[in-house]
């Protein structure tokens, strides 16, 4: 219900704005971008194509500013940016946290980051390089170094004054960790215990020790997949000697679920998970052009397949008709299978362990749903032709091709992972090459033997 609800509410801001646009009733608009909390604000703006953007950006309040571009997708924060000098984005991302800063930081080049580093007083600059020093898609790279942290032998009561020499906690609060003389993460101490436990009892008697740190090494989406599993609100992150070196917090585990799920679509078509809506012509036609070319290689390569048996195709026409079932039937199959394995994997669901398994499985699927659709398109051919031969033909080679798709759709992703390629990129058009090109190639072969 409150998806159903806020979507009205967003379009109806965008059509006022829109309106506000029209009569230039710019005093109107700033208000309104002004007065919006932050995450709406950079929704309106990311919903407006790029000129206006412009004009938007320009009714923002200077003090508004950070708050807006950490909500705002990595394109359009460029876009903005990139007019700025290093002592502006020093300005608007003071009092932001220490992770957006990086993250903002990020879309920046190596000179001008210099620069706004050199601009930060000390602490902060040595917070903000310590996160920029890690890759960003890794938890070192989400993690927040403001952290509250105490030691194991101190009462409960020396905690809750700590705690209130404090203005405020850091934001997603859930428990305090708990560090040796080193600073090595040994135990966290909720905040629910700490509230109702007898406040002369020590740290060390109440805090849990099996929580398991988070390794700064790890990649984001396994970060995301533990905290999906364990319901945390925050984690420690520490080095390999255990050495505490921040936290992650669900909001910033939130960022990660939503781009693993952009980029798991927008790969199907060959696009960046980064993909602006309104982004110019001469930005948005270059980047499909790539794509477009890499599928019109395999395209030519089942053109190809085709021709060798050109000779055939004249003598019998019912082969040219039925040609686009076979390979069609081929590519959904193998889809299938190439989405369920892709996401298993995006889970941590498939290992050395269980992909012979899962490979096994697939095969036999094909291989049950290739005999069920074979023999009703046997029929439906050999009625419509007249011929049996030709219904026994596309059955054979339908039966071939889907077990081939079912187990180049479980193979294909397992090998790209272990040579680095993305195969929620790759893996659509290679898998398409291989139905299309089996396809015809059994189909026209059989019919080649047969009818020559």
């Amino acid at each position: 219900m409150a998806q159903t609800a806020e979507k009205p509410q967003a379009e109806s801001r965008l059509e006022l704005l829109n309106e506000a646009l029209g009569s230039g009733a710019f005093l109107q608009i700033r208000r309104m971008l002004n007065g919006l909390p932050p995450v709406d604000a950079a929704h309106l703006i990311e919903s407006t194509p790029q000129k206006v953007r412009g004009v938007l950006w320009q009714l923002v309040d200077t003090e508004n500013e950070g708050d807006i571009l950490q909500h705002l997708s990595d394109e359009v924060q460029s876009q903005f940016l990139r007019h700025m000098d290093a002592e502006e984005v020093a300005a608007i991302t003071e009092g932001l946290e220490t992770d957006d800063i990086a993250d903002i930081l990020q879309q920046l080049p190596d000179r001008v980051i210099r620069e706004v580093l050199e601009s930060m007083d000390h602490q902060d600059r040595v917070r903000i390089e310590h996160i920029l020093s890690y890759d960003e898609d890794s938890a070192g790279g989400l993690m927040n170094t403001d952290t509250i942290t105490v030691r194991p032998n101190i009462t409960l009561d020396v905690a809750l004054r700590y705690l209130r020499r404090h203005e405020e906690l850091p934001a997603m609060t859930d428990s305090l960790l708990v560090v040796n003389r080193n600073d090595q993460f040994i135990g966290s101490l909720s905040l629910r215990k700490l509230l109702v436990s007898d406040p002369s009892v020590t740290v060390r008697e109440i805090m849990d020790t099996e929580v398991e740190p988070i390794v700064a090494s790890m990649p984001a989406r396994d970060v995301a997949n533990l905290f999906e599993r364990r319901d945390w609100v925050s984690a420690p992150v520490v080095d390999d000697n255990q050495l505490l070196l921040g936290r992650i917090t669900i909001d910033d585990v939130v960022d990660v679920i939503r781009e693993e799920s952009d980029h798991s679509l927008m790969s199907m078509a060959g696009l960046d998970e980064d993909e602006d809506t309104f982004a110019s012509v001469m930005t948005t036609a270059p980047r499909r052009a790539i794509w477009l070319g890499i599928n019109l290689l395999t395209a030519f390569i089942a053109s190809g397949v085709i021709n060798l048996f050109e000779g055939t195709i004249e003598k019998v026409v019912a082969l040219a008709v039925l040609m686009p079932i076979v390979a069609s039937m081929g590519g959904v199959a193998g889809t299938q299978t190439l989405t369920v394995v892709i996401r298993g994997m995006a889970l941590g669901h498939i290992s050395r362990n269980n992909s012979r398994w899962l490979i096994n499985r697939e095969v036999l699927v094909g291989l049950m749903n290739g005999l069920l659709w074979a023999l009703i398109v046997a029929l439906a051919a050999s009625y419509w032709f007249n011929d049996p031969l030709i219904g026994a033909i596309i059955a054979a080679a339908m039966v071939i091709n889907l077990i081939t798709a079912s187990l180049a759709g479980a193979i294909l992703p397992l090998v790209m992972k272990a040579l680095n390629i993305d195969p929620a990129l790759a893996g659509g058009v290679v898998l398409t090459t291989v139905t299309d090109v089996v396809g015809f190639m059994s189909f026209l072969g059989l019919a080649t033997y047969f009818y020559a």
